[in-house]
């Protein structure tokens, strides 16, 4: 048994915020102390602050799309790598970095569990590959079904009755078939409007040839993923992202999607407001004041970093639309009657004044948020920039006068349109430990990451503290995944492999038959070699519905 002694511990679904507290580690669980053999490890935390291991709720990390970014963007690599030791693989890559290399950075952070944010079934196998190759992470998959061909037959079905059956049985048949954990919807019926060559995409926009609006879609995605009590709920990348005065489409999003579930992710790139002469400014207040009211929506931040990105993402028309702004290089993929694909790398300058608006606007969203259980801390790895800078990120909320050093460097015409300047709070440990931890545990419905209580995974993170936060959460002092201590004193001690988080929602595995023939006739692979087998999976956990 091991035993970590004298940190102070900061474990927010248990009450726990900065006591001094022992616990104690048999078997890769948290035990009590008093049902536990012997100690015969103790790790001494004086001057630490011990948490949950991180837990990353959307991430591109792994499949077709991160692996074409590595080969597209080899200056990625150049100034970016790490040589192999006898304990740990080389790898390479800043802003994407190779698998093993993944792995690693994850955990010097102190994060242990992180999700794979949209995989089209097709391409799911190769994902989870990737993900396999990925050590010191537990992880999942989001399956994308917003644009998918076979969807919007079903949709069309008019007997409500029947439809919501059907649709139940489509949300199981392709979680199952591509071993996924959660329904992903990006540009819900915008990607396949944009195959049709139609444009301009609004929530009651009728998609060729089907006739079914967005609105449609994500209602009765998000209705269905509620009726199968999927652990974790409809996690939506809504429509016309990163457009000025997108703020109203998201609130008529929210709006429609009251009383159900839903994840709204990268909500800095759907909160941006227009003025009077149709330039960017901030929406955050808007949308802020919406959200405390509506604890049902949980949403990640999508913080954009100053530096290199690659953007990477199923919402083809918008990628598309980024390279014509910008002149960079470009791919783009039609995943066969099941979504779209595009990359663009970018670089984010403070100089510029969309960039600096933006870069405010996701501080707005985490400072301004009321209830820190709602929301959770990302960078939309690698879109808004590579997740390494998390450190830099929890500096700025937890220190007021280092954020005001960094808004002093942005362009001047960016803070007449944003409130940052204005805004004094003071992020605690407790919260950061709830919005990069516990919270995304509990939206996830992962009841054994997140928190250090008896029962949980011992996957545990202790930072040697200090006044400079950035450095505090950059390495850990210590990385435990599973019992075992992978991370100390700077190094990787051994590359541990992960679990693998599927579901199980009651229902039909099998295709419907009237989609069969569908699939034998547009599908370029037998219906027979689709579903990613078990074996693909390393460690899988069924996590259960309801």
């Amino acid at each position: 048994m091991l035993k970590i002694t004298n940190g102070q511990v900061y474990d927010p679904a248990n009450g726990l915020s900065g006591e001094v507290k022992d616990i104690y580690i048999e078997g890769g669980k948290i035990v009590n102390p008093s049902s536990a053999s012997n100690v015969d490890e103790i790790i001494d935390a004086s001057g630490c602050v011990v948490m949950p291991g991180g837990v990353e709720i959307h991430s591109h990390i792994a499949g077709a799309k991160v692996n074409s970014a590595r080969s597209m963007c080899p200056e990625d690599h150049y100034d970016h790598f790490k040589v192999s030791t006898w304990e740990s693989r080389a790898g390479t890559g800043y802003t994407v970095p190779t698998t093993y290399l993944t792995g690693y950075l994850y955990s010097q952070l102190g994060y242990t569990t992180a999700f794979e944010a949209a995989v089209p079934p097709l391409e799911a196998r190769h994902a989870h590959e990737e993900l396999s190759d990925t050590p010191m992470l537990d992880a999942g998959i989001y399956t994308l079904m917003g644009n998918n061909y076979m969807l919007m037959k079903v949709l069309q079905e008019k007997d409500d009755s029947r439809r919501r059956e059907r649709i139940r049985n489509m949300i199981t048949w392709l979680l199952t078939s591509s071993q996924g954990y959660a329904v992903k919807v990006v540009n819900p019926g915008g990607v396949e409007s944009w195959k049709w060559n139609q444009r301009k995409v609004d929530l009651d926009t009728p998609v060729p040839p089907y006739g079914v609006t967005p609105r449609t879609i994500i209602y009765e995605l998000a209705a269905g993923v509620d009726e199968l009590k999927l652990p974790h709920a409809m996690h939506l990348h809504a429509n016309h992202l990163g457009e000025t005065g997108n703020y109203k489409t998201t609130l008529e999003t929210m709006r429609t999607l009251e009383g159900l579930r839903t994840h709204f992710t990268h909500l800095q790139f759907h909160s941006y407001g227009a003025t009077k002469k149709g330039g960017i400014k901030s929406a955050a207040p808007e949308m802020v004041d919406y959200l405390n009211e509506h604890p049902e929506f949980t949403f990640d931040i999508g913080q954009i970093v100053f530096g290199p990105a690659t953007t990477m993402t199923a919402d083809a028309p918008m990628q598309f639309n980024l390279h014509q702004l910008t002149g960079n290089k470009w791919i783009n993929s039609d995943i066969e009657m099941e979504t779209g694909s595009g990359i663009v790398p970018l670089r984010y300058r403070p100089s510029i004044m969309i960039n600096a608006v933006q870069w405010c606007i996701g501080l707005e969203l985490l400072l301004l948020s009321q209830n820190p259980w709602q929301v959770v801390l990302t960078t939309d790895h690698p879109n808004g920039g590579p997740f390494t800078a998390y450190p830099e990120i929890i500096r700025m909320l937890m220190d007021r006068d280092y954020r005001r050093s960094r808004i002093e460097k942005l362009n001047p015409r960016a803070l007449r349109r944003t409130y940052l300047q204005e805004l004094d709070r003071e992020y605690t440990l407790e919260e950061i430990a709830i919005i990069t931890r516990s919270a995304p545990a509990r939206i996830l419905g992962l009841t054994d990451k997140g928190h250090l209580g008896i029962g949980a995974d011992a996957d545990v993170a202790i930072y040697r503290e200090g006044r400079n936060k950035s450095r505090m959460f950059a390495k850990a002092d210590h990385v435990l995944k599973d019992g075992k201590v992978v991370f100390r004193d700077e190094q990787t001690l051994e590359g541990v492999a992960g679990k693998r988080f599927i579901v199980a929602p009651d229902g039909p595995r099998a295709l419907a038959p009237d989609l069969v023939e569908d699939f034998k006739n547009y599908y370029t692979v037998q219906l027979s070699n689709f579903a990613v087998q078990e074996e693909y999976l390393l460690r899988p956990q069924e996590i259960p519905c309801g």
